[in-house]
């Protein structure tokens, strides 16, 4: 079923605090820890997701995009999707090396990443300190299979997903340097992102209209700041302008409701906060490029 929430009217809680939802989907790839010998020679490839390169034991010389890398032990390798990159020995000498290759449906993750320049870091930066532990943590489960295969997934999940917090609050700290403000401005992003969630899970829900503002002019006064400020800085650490952003929310939220719930179209559009159906039926094909029926009908060819 859907995740949708119907919140109580306004005025009828005495007090409550929205958490950000959690409808982030993950896919991992070739993970493995692997030790090779001095004559390992893997040869130029690319791949479309994000590579994670971690050296346990020795050296790897590693080309990305036709830069040379010299990872040691402890070190470790952020390789962007599309990437042509290769590994080699050196020095007569094989290494041990874990590697997993990771894509998240999480644009603002994504757009955060993306910012990150830096391809090797050093067995000293934040990022690896951050990191490292989690690492080995996923490393040590090989060893050691539990009698259910379904229970060593969960805890490779559940690790996973404590490297990727760890990861997101290591690569915004990265992303804060290039700020005047420092970590003032990402801070201030990300509250300006949990208000849009907000948004979304109550006063779209409560059946207001979307197309004055999407909110975000009552977002900024709540901040205290202006509506040029809240976009600029909100762009500035995302990528995205929170207008957009928040349509992409919308947009999720639709595309839920509309393959795991029977509501009619005409249901999901009230909820949504569309007083007409026709208004809503055009921004999802704008926003998606299939009308809502169209959508629905394709994902149940699908199951």
């Amino acid at each position: 079923m859907s995740s949708t929430y119907l919140p109580p009217l306004l005025g009828e809680s005495v007090h409550e605090v929205f958490y950000p939802d959690v409808q982030t989907t993950v896919n991992l790839f070739a993970i493995h820890l692997r030790s090779v010998a001095a004559d390992w020679d893997y040869p130029a490839h690319e791949h479309p997701q994000y590579e994670l390169n971690y050296v346990t034991e020795g050296e790897q010389w590693m080309t990305v995009n036709g830069q040379i890398y010299k990872q040691k032990a402890g070190e470790l390798l952020l390789i962007p999707p599309g990437s042509i990159h290769s590994s080699q020995s050196r020095n007569d000498q094989g290494f041990t090396y874990f590697c997993m290759h990771f894509d998240i449906d999480d644009q603002l993750f994504l757009s955060l990443l993306a910012r990150i320049k830096q391809v090797l870091f050093s067995s000293d930066s934040p990022v690896t300190q951050k990191i490292e532990p989690v690492l080995r943590k996923l490393m040590n489960t090989a060893p050691h299979p539990t009698p259910s295969a379904m229970v060593q997934r969960m805890q490779l999940q559940s690790a996973v997903f404590e490297l990727f917090g760890h990861l997101w609050e290591a690569v915004s700290q990265e992303v804060a340097q290039s700020f005047t403000d420092s970590y003032e401005k990402i801070e201030l992003a990300h509250q300006i992102r949990n208000r849009l969630q907000g948004l979304v899970s109550q006063q779209f829900k409560q059946g207001r209209e979307t197309d004055t503002h999407y909110g975000i002019d009552d977002i900024a006064s709540e901040l205290g700041i202006s509506s040029s400020h809240c976009n600029r800085v909100f762009k500035q650490v995302f990528g995205q302008s929170p207008r957009v952003v928040l349509s992409e929310m919308v947009l999720h939220e639709a595309k839920l409701l509309l393959v795991n719930s029977t509501r009619s179209i005409q249901q999901i559009s009230s909820m949504l906060g569309y007083k007409d159906i026709a208004h809503f039926s055009r921004q999802f094909k704008r926003w998606s490029g299939v009308s809502p029926s169209q959508y629905r009908l394709e994902r149940a060819n699908e199951k």
